[in-house]
């Protein structure tokens, strides 16, 4: 009988098979089983290790357990929701989280992203742009752990930031940045007086051509929040109207190339 064509080729005896590595321990939390399971399939069969919990004390056990390089978090979890179980595994350390959920209401979205999520997506999604998603975050995350060379201080306007360190400073004071925040803070300090549409910061500082361009509008109102004297009325994070944004510094402050 013919051997079908996918099935793979034996191995010598005496040789154990060769196991590829996978690309990132991902948790998946869901307490809809099937959504679970197909999450689960299509990053499993794009190379990731995943595991699953139901709830929020599973999903807090397993990340205890063995951290992930990223969560994907339903937002509707029974007895404790996802914007908490966020917070706790934010308290315990840094991780990207991607949050589910099937209420698509801008507040939700808003709420999400200001826990601290790294992204956001509405059922019912595609998987495979679900993955996709996956692939950039933690692209983005890993990028900005291993930085290339040793990339010289930012600063302007009282704020200081170190690449290599991840830290920021504002005026003396620590900052205390997300993953995302650091992230486009960074890109305006090397960026001053220039301006950006929301499409192109989401392209250069998410690295995604596609997406929810509210996930931009609330790390700047957030970015406002931390480095501005008074939120309400920005000095540093300019919006210019019909454009996007733009960050102005004092004349005479330091910029960087």
């Amino acid at each position: 009988m013919q051997k079908p064509p996918d099935t793979p080729p034996p191995v010598p005896a005496g040789e154990a098979p060769t196991v590829a590595p996978a690309r990132g321990h991902v948790l998946v939390v869901d307490d809809d089983p099937t959504v679970a399971e197909v999450v689960a399939g299509y990053l499993s069969g794009a190379g990731y290790d995943v595991a699953r919990a139901a709830d929020g004390p599973a999903a807090l056990a397993l990340y205890a357990a063995r951290r992930p390089d990223l969560a994907v978090l339903d937002l509707m979890l029974p007895g404790m929701d996802g914007f908490e179980v966020c917070r706790r595994m934010r308290a315990q350390g840094p991780v990207p989280v991607i949050m589910l959920t099937a209420r698509g209401d801008e507040d939700d979205r808003i709420l999400g992203l200001e826990t601290g999520a790294d992204d956001y997506v509405t059922k019912p999604f595609s998987p495979r742009e679900l993955v996709l998603r996956v692939d950039s975050v933690l692209r983005r995350a890993r990028a900005a752990a291993v930085p290339a060379g040793q990339p010289r201080l930012l600063e302007g306007a009282g704020l200081v930031l170190d690449p290599a360190a991840r830290s920021a400073t504002c005026r003396g004071g620590r900052l205390a940045l997300t993953l995302r925040e650091f992230d486009l803070l960074a890109f305006l300090l090397r960026h001053p007086g220039r301006v950006f549409t929301r499409e192109e910061l989401m392209r250069e500082v998410w690295g995604w051509d596609f997406g929810d361009l509210s996930t931009v509008t609330v790390h700047v109102r957030r970015l406002r929040g931390k480095i501005e004297t008074d939120p309400a009325h920005p000095e540093l994070i300019r919006t210019v109207w019909g454009v996007g944004y733009r960050l102005d510094l004092p004349v005479g402050a330091g910029t960087p190339s």
